[in-house]
């Protein structure tokens, strides 16, 4: 059975953000988008699950969680509707938000509302290496037509997320954690540690990418990916 892949975009990510590793992977898997809009992780991950209530439990599945979409690919795994024949978890976090991260949040949410534009440039910048022109205005169109209130609204789901360390300890499935070697937004630390939580974990560290890891180095994320799925 050709086997399904289920990705879930970052915040302000929509399923572009997954172009270039869908385009390396080739015809051979069955690609299916979540889209995390919703107001908490715990609706994001049961909106994601629903996309596979078509799909027969005995055809593989790998489930691949990008930023917000590794918190959301967390919960899944924490509360599994399904099985599934791994996970790839990239550039995010087991860990719940701290004071000084929900403070930040708001502080983004508040600079939205004042110039949405202006904000979208900033993390751009922030979390990209040296980004090309065309790399720019790709990203920038991508996160404008997600749009503010979508943004604003994850960006709370973000602060309010829970701790999933514990559940990871306790995972009984093949797991891979990527991660830019610049990533400042998660840093790799935070990867290193969930693939220590995780039995059987690997974590790879990617070198010439930020945050944006899917775009910046798609080839290595597909790389992961395939062999999960060959």
């Amino acid at each position: 059975m050709t086997p399904v892949l289920l990705l879930i975009p970052g915040m302000l990510n929509d399923a572009a953000v997954w172009h270039g590793v869908v385009e390396a992977m080739g015809p051979q898997v069955q690609v299916r988008t979540a889209a995390p809009v919703q107001p908490s992780i715990a609706e994001m991950a049961q909106a994601a699950w629903a996309l596979l209530a078509d799909v027969p439990a005995q055809q593989p599945v790998v489930l691949a969680g990008f930023s917000l979409g590794g918190y959301v690919a967390i919960e899944m795994l924490a509360r599994p509707a399904r099985p599934l024949r791994a996970a790839l978890l990239l550039s995010t976090s087991a860990r719940p938000e701290t004071p000084e991260g929900a403070a930040t949040r708001e502080k983004s949410i508040a600079a939205m509302q004042r110039d949405f534009a202006k904000v979208v440039d900033g993390i751009v910048q922030w979390s990209t290496v040296l980004p090309s022109p065309e790399r720019v205005r790709e990203l920038t169109d991508m996160m404008l037509r997600v749009g503010a209130d979508t943004a604003m609204r994850q960006l709370r789901a973000i602060a309010a997320r829970g701790d999933h360390r514990a559940p990871l300890s306790r995972l009984d499935l093949p797991v891979t954690v990527l991660c830019g070697r610049e990533d400042r937004t998660t840093p790799a630390a935070l990867s290193e540690e969930i693939a220590a939580l995780v039995p059987g974990a690997r974590c790879e560290i990617v070198d010439g990418a930020s945050h944006m890891l899917p775009v910046e180095q798609p080839q290595a994320v597909a790389r992961a990916l395939r062999e999960w799925l060959h």
